[in-house]
């Protein structure tokens, strides 16, 4: 597909994404929708980038100009939207973001009435629509039959219930210190009410947004920030989301970063031992480290690994009827609670299962130790196909018979080459992986 990329469209703000391309995609998506209407709704929701605006403006252009009613909400996070869309019985969702992106790109994720993203037929679907000319000007209402646009604020309420509802009622964060970094992202107002109305003893970051400092320097693409506040404060555990706060990363009471993977085998342990892990399995992706699959087998879990993506992680989720699966990035889903990745309910079940083992985060979030892993991205000029570079192929052999696992994949999101090497040799995982890395640049040089 050339406008749909892993994670919906994205791409820099008035160039991939102008008010023409916008406007055109959200005709198409209308049109789309259409075809199994119920109310004539679509919600939209953005985070706090500067260009959301221009887009969010062309948006409801195009929606309202197929005979779509919109309703905007402002900045909320991305699993908000998803939530607010089945929630308030709309055909479709649309979440402005670029995720964890600098401020100067922006996406458009697809949600749809039940709040689940659009499966890759869908988006296609809409991508065809999008091309077609005669689809596109046959569409297009006069009169009464133009739709409307309406802006709803009260709406956050709703949310914060929601995610409440996902911690013990049992438990309580009064006397927990904690310090959250909420990125200058879309999660600047409901995160602070979240864990305030929970007792906690809060401090808050990264909850000024001016329209370009998201990520910038903060959230979960740059913990350096929520580190040194966590030591400083000698808070109890630090929580850092991204720009759409789907996304969580986790610091503990000495400044140091938790691993994705060993925050998933925590989780998922803790829910198993509270009878509410469905299936006694959980998803993770071809990026997650061996030693996860081997932890959670002690234990009688069972491991499905999915490609990359939250969106194919809760695809092989509802394949196999589970409840729990998520990303070595930090996109974790609990679908009891959440159709997408949800930094905020990730956060409260990581505080669930701290305060119910009395432990520190240092102990209850470093179950197992990992296997020695070589990752990185490489920027690109151009996404040719992998097999079509000279030697590629027979590198990649010579990687397997040395017994390493391998994952070389383009970025869905940038123009990036992504390369995860695990194995047991770390001096044998950096020379693979440095013998990659020139193949790959000599490529694109």
């Amino acid at each position: 597909m050339q406008l749909f990329g892993t994670d919906g469209v994205r791409g820099l703000a008035g160039e991939k994404l102008t008010p023409f391309v916008v406007s055109r995609l959200a005709m198409a998506a209308g049109i789309h929708f259409r075809k199994r209407s119920r109310t004539s709704k679509i919600l939209v929701g953005k985070d706090t980038r500067k260009s959301g605006y221009m887009i969010e403006n062309a948006l409801v252009a195009g929606l309202t100009a197929v005979g779509y009613n919109a309703v905007q909400i402002g900045p909320m996070p991305t699993p908000a939207v998803a939530f607010l869309t089945a929630n308030m019985r709309c055909d479709a969702g649309i979440m402005i973001s670029a995720s964890h992106n600098p401020f100067e790109d922006n996406g458009i994720k697809f949600f749809d009435c039940d709040g689940n993203k659009l499966s890759s037929r869908e988006e296609e679907a809409i991508e065809a629509i999008f091309y077609d000319d005669r689809a596109i000007d046959e569409a297009q209402q006069t009169g009464v039959s133009i739709g409307s646009s309406k802006r709803i604020d009260d709406v956050i309420g709703r949310y914060i219930v929601h995610i409440k509802n996902s911690f013990p009622k049992e438990l309580t964060l009064s006397g927990s210190r904690i310090v959250v970094d909420a990125a200058n992202g879309a999660a600047y107002k409901v995160a602070p009410i979240i864990f305030g109305e929970l007792g906690a003893e809060l401090v808050v970051i990264g909850d000024d947004p001016n329209g370009t400092n998201i990520n910038e320097e903060c959230g979960a693409v740059y913990p350096q920030r929520l580190i040194k506040e966590v030591k400083h404060l000698r808070a109890d555990v630090g929580f850092a989301l991204d720009g759409d706060a789907d996304r969580l990363v986790v610091v503990d009471e000495n400044g140091e970063q938790i691993d994705g993977d060993k925050l998933i085998g925590a989780l998922a342990l803790f829910l198993k031992r509270h009878d509410q892990l469905v299936g006694n399995a959980c998803v993770v992706t071809q990026m997650s480290n061996g030693a996860l699959d081997a932890f959670l087998a002690e234990h009688a879990i069972a491991t499905y690994r999915s490609a990359v993506g939250d969106k194919n992680v809760l695809e092989l989720m509802q394949k196999h009827n589970l409840n729990f699966g998520g990303e070595q990035s930090g996109h974790i889903i609990f679908s009891d609670y959440a159709r997408t990745g949800d930094g905020l309910v990730s956060a409260l079940h990581a505080l669930a299962l701290m305060l119910s083992s009395g432990k520190k985060a240092s102990e209850v979030f470093n179950p197992f130790a990992l296997f020695p892993q070589k990752q990185g991205a490489i920027k690109i000029a151009s996404k040719v196909p992998l097999e079509s570079i000279d030697g590629f192929l027979a590198l990649i052999s010579e990687i397997e018979s040395a017994g390493i696992r391998h994952l070389v994949r383009y970025s869905g999101t940038e123009m990036k080459l992504r390369i995860l090497l695990e194995g047991t040799d770390k001096q044998a995982l950096n020379h693979w992986y440095n013998e990659l890395e020139k193949l790959i640049k000599k490529a694109h040089s």
